[in-house]
């Protein structure tokens, strides 16, 4: 099937069962969820243990746990007459996986892009949770994008202290009234609606407002930029801090503070940086981390490119992808153009 003749399909598809769609890859991720914590609760070892390393990322043990769980879960209960590409984190780029098995991917109708475990190193210690990453969009060969996205949703894979933990799904289009948002009670299974608000802050003094810096590579010079960019908003602070600062090792997280409005800002320059300092580095946001943006573009928040504009990157597993979240389109207004001069002054 042609690329075209597949976009319109999928349209003559999406009108009646979009919200199939949606439920089916919420329906993946409570059955990832619950797997996971049954493995936690049998006390399983190694965990943390180093399984692979591929061009995307290490891989864990309990990667390698949650992808088994997805490949048997689309094996049992994805539609035969929805034929679908799976795009995940574990899984190298030029490896086709489809359901039907053997389906050629030119015959396919979807591309899946999701990330089993996005902030594994936070799970697997009991940190903090991590949360799992699923977005469809019509079939469209290598030139499948972000920007192709019509369903996404994103689970919390909570800690063990947790009694409960949240859910977040969106269909293109239907703004922030079509955003479902459930908080699951993990001892009951009951689940209650809850409602993303992201902040409505015209300013970012007093709240929580960073640039990506988790690894030791380009900590200093992202620090730098960064300093630079509040002096240039808000001035010099001298005493008490005006910005507060928190490092969610997980781009899904990240999200989830946008969204929920703990957070005013993010970005994560590290493709831009790492480039600039001459580091070969895998660990950076890739096209799986950030697949769940639309839940946050729908809720009235804006995920875009550091300099502005939509976020352009193919559906794969190592494309790098720098990228700026903002609550509000207020915020993105007045921290955009400051964030652009700097970059542009520092990273020619």
């Amino acid at each position: 099937m042609s690329a075209a003749l597949a976009t319109l399909a999928f349209v003559k598809i999406a009108r009646a069962q979009l919200e199939r769609a949606r439920r089916l890859i919420c329906a993946l991720q409570d059955h990832v969820r619950a797997v996971l914590i049954a493995v936690r609760g049998r006390g399983a070892r190694r965990l943390a243990g180093i399984a692979g390393v591929t061009a995307a990322d290490t891989i864990y043990h309990i990667d390698r746990i949650s992808e088994a769980a997805i490949l048997g879960w689309f094996e049992a209960h994805w539609p035969k007459s929805w034929p679908v590409e799976l795009v995940m984190e574990g899984i190298e780029d030029g490896v086709a996986v489809t359901f039907p098995r053997g389906t050629p991917v030119n015959r396919t109708q979807f591309k899946c892009i999701l990330d089993p475990i996005d902030g594994t190193r936070n799970l697997m210690y009991d940190k903090r949770p991590a949360w799992m990453l699923t977005a469809l969009a019509p079939q469209r060969g290598p030139r499948t994008a972000l920007s192709d996205i019509l369903v996404a949703a994103m689970t919390e894979l909570p800690t063990s202290k947790q009694g409960w933990a949240d859910q977040f799904s969106a269909i293109r289009g239907r703004g922030r009234a079509g955003v479902c948002a459930e908080r699951r009670d993990l001892r009951t299974g009951k689940r209650a609606r809850i409602r993303p608000r992201p902040s409505p802050a015209r300013d970012c003094r007093h709240g929580f407002s960073s640039l990506v810096r988790f690894f030791p590579e380009g900590k200093a010079f992202t620090a730098q930029l960064e300093e630079e960019l509040w002096a240039a908003l808000y001035g010099r602070s001298g005493g008490s801090p005006v910005i507060f600062d928190d490092q969610y090792l997980t781009t899904g997280g990240q999200l989830s503070e946008l969204l929920t409005g703990h957070d005013r800002m993010i970005g994560d320059l590290r493709p831009l940086i790492f480039a600039h300092l001459g580091f070969d580095s895998a660990l950076v946001c890739h096209p799986y981390d950030i697949c769940t943006a639309l839940i946050l573009n729908e809720a009235g928040g804006i995920v875009e490119a550091p300099g502005g504009g939509p976020l352009r990157a193919p559906l794969d597993t190592t494309f790098p992808v720098a990228w700026v979240g903002y609550a509000n389109p207020f915020l993105a207004r007045a921290i955009r153009p400051v964030l652009r001069r700097i970059l542009a002054r520092h990273l020619r």
